[in-house]
């Protein structure tokens, strides 16, 4: 598996490093098989009135983007969380895999993965007069990805996997771009052009 550590705002130290592939080998121990890549980034706030550190892992396995954060006042205790958290994710992951092969339902294993970016979508005539919309720079983060057609239940389980609100999706059955979401009171929402 190859593991890719990055740092914001802090030094990584040889035992830092040492210490994260240690808990995320060890929380990936028993997904070998399945989990190719993973991409961790540790990070400390910078604001001292904020002592959050953080701990995010992003997992590649099999095509699936499997992701957990954590923070918490120690960088160490953020790492430990997240590897378990990563651990319980792989399971359920795995498990819904062996479910699906087993009702010989299986579906195409493609990636999963979603496709961000954006471009100007603010309308002028959408404002009132005199009042124009802006963001701070920089605004936009440009991210591509490989986008396999998969079908509505394919992108709520990948939901459940990246702890994200929502996930953008292309279906299989249109091949249209669609959005499904969590709704605030529960249940999910699925975003389709007319």
């Amino acid at each position: 598996m190859k593991i890719l550590i990055h740092g914001r705002n802090l030094e990584l130290t040889g035992a830092l490093k040492e210490y994260t592939e240690a808990k995320i080998e060890k929380a990936t121990h028993h997904y070998k098989d399945i989990v190719k890549e993973a991409d961790i980034h540790l990070s400390i706030e910078k604001n001292p009135r904020v002592s959050f550190q953080t701990a995010e892992v992003t997992i590649f396995a099999n095509g699936t983007v499997i992701r957990a954060e954590e923070k918490t006042e120690n960088l160490y205790s953020s790492i430990d969380l997240v590897s378990n958290k990563l651990c319980r994710k792989l399971r359920k992951y795995k498990e819904r895999n062996n479910k699906t092969i087993h009702n010989h339902h299986l579906k195409n294993k493609d990636s999963f993965q979603t496709e961000g970016g954006a471009s100007n979508f603010f309308d002028k005539d959408l404002f009132e007069d005199g009042r124009e919309a802006t963001l701070p720079e920089p605004s936009i983060k440009n991210k591509y990805f490989e986008m396999a057609p998969i079908t509505s239940e394919e992108a709520r389980k990948q939901l459940d996997l990246i702890d994200h609100d929502f996930y953008v999706f292309r279906n299989k059955k249109n091949n249209e771009l669609q959005v499904i979401y969590k709704r605030n009171h529960g249940g999910y929402g699925l975003i389709q052009s007319k």
